[in-house]
């Protein structure tokens, strides 16, 4: 991993993760799930769902949602809220593209799980 600047932190090339699909970026205060949309954009948020814990990385994405793999419980990934009738949120992490590497706003992971 490099550190491009002080704010952001190189986790890997776009083509890492596959068009509507996702990686983890472990960070001492937790799972980071990075999502590759159809549209090639980018979201991290939590890995965690906070219904039952599921793997959020795990789940299937469609359009800018994820959907968790144990419940079906559907997340934004531009807000990490729950989507239709069910209730929470998971926390959302600033990320973008840049000369195709992806980068993640390293003081937002350091601070840990603050939406």
């Amino acid at each position: 991993m490099n550190w491009p600047n002080q704010n952001w932190l190189d986790i890997g090339a776009l083509n890492d993760i596959p068009q509507r699909g996702a990686r983890v970026v472990k960070t001492v205060h937790g799972c980071v799930a990075v999502f590759r949309t159809g549209d090639d954009q980018v979201f991290a948020i939590d890995d965690r769902c906070p219904h039952k814990g599921g793997p959020l990385s795990e789940g299937i994405v469609h359009g800018h949602a994820v959907t968790c793999p144990l419940h079906n419980w559907v997340f934004s990934l531009e807000t990490g809220m729950a989507q239709g009738a069910d209730e929470g949120a998971v926390a959302t992490y600033p990320a973008r593209i840049e000369g195709g590497r992806i980068l993640l706003d390293a003081k937002r992971l350091i601070r840990g799980a603050a939406a």
